[in-house]
């Protein structure tokens, strides 16, 4: 499961970003509308646009690293 990973992240990274979860069972149209296809997907936003986006369960190392890019 990747919801621990992004806790982990969330919790690291508290000063630079917002983490937010959204579940697509219960909001189909946050799917649709970011043409969301697999879970988990993570997205990186700065200033209300995706920059970056993460498909599949990926290890920490790899999700901080995209993270950090954008910082």
């Amino acid at each position: 499961m990747i919801a621990p990973v992004v806790d982990e992240i969330s919790d690291e990274y508290a000063d630079s970003i917002k983490v937010v979860k959204i579940n697509t069972d219960e909001n189909p149209s946050a799917a649709t509308e970011y043409g969301i296809r697999s879970i988990p997907t993570l997205m990186i936003f700065i200033a209300g646009k995706r920059v970056d986006t993460v498909i599949g369960a990926v290890p920490k190392s790899t999700l901080a690293s995209t993270l950090q890019k954008h910082l």
